[in-house]
Formats: structure tokens, C-alpha cells, sequence
């Protein structure tokens, strides 16, 4: 592939760095520029519907928006390189996808705006630097600083929560970086969908800004090392002596990997299951209609749902993208054959996941003209 795709994306931000890694290991080729550019609002946005990030244009001037709909993209006309063969990877890999991109929005928030002290000139120079330099560019910037600070609030950070996040996060990068002791990537040797998708908080905010990545390099190095090893087109694995090239083995999910998803599922599922049923009771009373946008600016807002966790409440967004992505697991699941079926609810179980093959909303959603919509 020899043609250059235009990814709309920033260095900063925290979605565009799942798509800019699958691009780069998959070595497509492509050209990144920021929303700043004209091309975006004149082009690109008319197609894409929604000014958000990433944004792929293809040779052919196809527009996708959003990270999963672009590596779908390239996935399904590549025979699927990133998709493990068993099903327990299958579910691991899918989920992993779902957690990354939605479930570690709180300390990535948390990381990235409450250490003004150490991260405020970095960011700020990103921010500024997104956008044209025009007149009202320094104005533009503190707005958008403004907007961005206040959503580490609705997605649960407070000062009576502070301390958990980072306790919860630390307990997280210790079990990550003890399974990195033994691979360099989620499932083996190679990328899968999964770890694409945990990039997407742990690049842009808390493997770049300057408070969590120091901590990150000093507490956590191995997942450093991933980090810059899903920004990089080679396997990137020299300190892997032996090292192998595919998935592992026989469907194996590693101990180190459960332990993983074990810390994970302590308020991703709760917050799953508030969300849901918070979403659920927002649709009986609004019933919108079919095609109608289920997520982003055009969506009607729903509000929050609140959880407790290690004897604290949590009060954070409930966003439907969450359970348009856990679909995919759900739907991996439904195909399998009973036996199949039966390893992975014994691996779920083993790791406190098993409740996401039941918390759903109560219509489904898909994807139309670039955009997420109920059915």
C-alpha cells in the first residue's frame, strides 16, 4: 500500500492514538494533520458529521470518523491481522478495546489536568499549537483548556474521590507492568485489537504529559516500553530473548494478564452496570427514534450515574460508546459454540468480568453516515 491516508488527529489527544498506532504498525501510510487546517472544516467535516478526532481520509476520499470505525476499516479488508484465532483472546482482546478507551477515563483526566504545576506548560503549548494562528487563537485555546478540565470532573474525579482514582490506577500499572515482565504485548508477540485500544489513555495523557509519564517511567517501565513500542512499526522487542511473533499459543490468556483485568473490573463493571441502567431509564422516557445519533454533540445529553466504590460514590457521565463497543464482546460471545462458551465464562469468572456478557442497554446501536445511532 503505497498511497497516503490523511489521519485529522493531535499529538495530545487521547482517542487519536489508538488509530495512529494501527496505522503505524500495520504500515499504512500516512499523513497526520490537525482539525486547525482548513481542509477539516471545508472537507472533511461535511462527511465526517462530527468535528472530532481521529478522522481518516482515505486515498479515494473516503471519510471515517472515529478510532474503531478506522481500524475496522483496515481490518476487514486485511484478513484481520489483529484478531487473535481463539475465543478466549478474542474476548480478552475485545475487552481490553471497550476498558481502554472508555474505562480509564478517570485517571487519564485525572493525570492530565489536576498537576497543573508540572503538565499546564506542556499541554498548553499542544493545545495552542492545534489550532491556525489567528487573533482570537490564545481565547480559543483557554476555552478549550476550560472544557477539558471540567470533564475530568463529570467523569468522576473530586476531591473525595482523588485519592482512589490514584489508588486504583497505581494498582493497575503495577499488575500491567508485571505482565509486561513476560511479553511485550497483550496476548503474545504481536498486537491485538485490545492493546490498540488501552493505548488510547496510556499514550496521549498518562504516557506523555509530564506528571504520569515520570511516574510511569519510574514505577512502571515496562509499560513505558510498551507504550513506545505501539509507536513504532517494528516488533520493538529486544529485551524479549526468544522472543516469538504470534498471539500465544493454544488460546492461552496469561495469570499475569487476569491479574490485570481483576483490578480493572473493580469499578469498570459497577460503573457498567450504574451506566446501563441510568441509559436504560433515560430511553424509556425518550424513546428516540431509530437513526437517531446515539453518541457525540448531535445525541441528546443523558446525565450521570452514580456507583460506590471502596465505600465511596462515584458520580461520572454515562456515555452509550461504552456499550456500542461492549456489544462487540457480547456478540463475539453469542457465536461461540457451548464448549467455547464454557472456557470463557470460566475465565471471566476467574477475573470478575463475567456480569459485562449480561449489562446491556435496551436498544442496540450502529453505525450510520459516520455516526453512532440507536436502532
Amino acid at each position: 500500500m503505497t498511497e497516503i491516508h490523511k489521519l485529522y488527529a493531535i499529538t495530545h489527544s487521547l482517542y487519536s492514538g489508538r488509530a495512529r498506532s494501527y496505522l503505524i504498525k500495520q504500515g499504512i501510510p500516512f499523513e497526520e494533520l490537525s482539525t486547525g487546517h482548513e481542509s477539516f472544516k471545508a472537507d472533511v467535516l461535511p462527511k465526517g458529521k462530527l468535528p472530532t478526532i481521529p478522522t481518516l481520509v482515505t486515498p479515494e476520499g473516503e471519510v471515517i470518523r472515529d478510532g474503531a470505525a478506522i481500524i475496522e476499516h483496515f481490518e476487514s479488508a486485511n484478513d484481520r491481522p489483529c484478531l487473535p484465532p481463539g475465543p478466549k483472546q478474542q474476548i480478552v482482546s475485545a475487552l481490553f478495546d471497550v476498558i481502554g478507551t472508555d474505562g480509564l477515563l478517570r485517571p487519564a483526566m485525572h493525570y492530565r489536568w489536576n498537576f497543573p504545576g508540572d503538565n499546564l506548560d506542556f499541554i498548553r503549548y499542544h493545545f495552542l499549537h492545534s489550532q491556525r494562528d489567528l487573533p482570537q487563537r490564545e481565547e480559543k485555546t483557554e476555552a478549550m483548556m476550560d472544557r477539558m478540565r471540567h470533564a475530568a470532573m463529570i467523569f468522576g474525579v473530586t476531591d473525595e474521590t482523588r485519592d482512589l482514582v490514584e489508588s486504583l490506577y497505581l494498582e493497575y500499572l503495577d499488575a500491567l507492568n508485571k505482565h509486561f515482565e513476560h511479553y511485550p504485548y497483550l496476548l503474545g508477540w504481536r498486537p491485538c485489537i485490545g492493546d490498540f485500544g488501552l493505548l488510547a489513555p496510556m499514550y496521549a495523557h498518562l504516557g506523555r504529559d509530564p506528571h504520569p509519564v515520570r511516574l510511569m517511567q519510574q514505577r512502571a517501565t515496562r509499560v513505558y516500553r510498551w507504550v513506545e513500542r505501539m509507536n513504532r512499526a517494528d516488533q520493538d522487542a529486544p529485551e524479549y530473548f526468544n522472543a516469538g511473533t504470534e498471539f500465544l499459543a493454544e488460546d492461552e490468556v496469561p495469570e499475569t494478564l487476569l491479574a490485570v483485568l481483576r483490578v480493572l473490573a473493580e469499578d469498570f463493571v459497577p460503573e457498567g452496570r450504574a451506566a446501563a441502567q441510568h441509559i436504560n431509564a433515560w430511553l424509556a422516557e425518550n424513546q428516540p427514534e431509530p437513526g437517531a445519533p446515539a453518541v457525540g454533540r448531535l445525541a441528546m445529553a443523558m446525565g450521570t450515574a452514580e456507583f460506590t466504590l471502596r465505600g465511596k460514590t462515584i458520580v461520572a457521565l454515562a456515555q452509550p460508546y461504552r456499550f456500542f463497543l461492549l456489544q462487540r464482546v457480547q456478540a463475539i460471545y453469542e457465536s461461540l459454540d457451548p464448549s467455547d462458551k464454557s472456557s470463557v465464562d470460566e475465565m471471566l469468572a476467574s477475573c470478575g468480568m463475567s456480569d459485562l456478557l449480561e449489562i446491556k442497554l435496551d436498544r442496540r446501536m450502529g453505525r450510520s453516515d459516520n455516526l453512532e445511532v440507536w436502532l
